[in-house]
């Protein structure tokens, strides 16, 4: 578990797990997204985690670094997957 990006709106943390033998590469972990406001949060992986970090690569990549509006704005995106209600312990 790698927390990848914290701001006042979002969390983003990176599961990784080992993968099967003989699973595609990349089959194995996802990324949880935490609607800190809405206290709702979703985990996304496979195909949509892929897909998840190639946009925020693109968003790195345009700015050399990028602002945490950008990041957020990014992320709002998916807040419409985000139906699981965020529970502390």
């Amino acid at each position: 578990m790698h927390m990848l990006y914290n701001s006042d709106s979002y969390a983003v943390v990176l599961f990784e797990l080992p993968a099967a033998a003989g699973a595609p590469q990349g089959s194995a972990g996802g990324y949880e997204i935490v609607d800190k406001f809405a206290g709702k949060e979703t985990f996304i992986s496979g195909v949509l985690a892929e897909t998840f970090k190639t946009g925020v690569e693109a968003l790195i990549q345009e700015d050399g670094g990028t602002e945490e509006d950008e990041m957020d704005a990014y992320l709002e995106r998916f807040t419409a997957l985000m139906q699981q209600p965020l529970v502390l312990h």
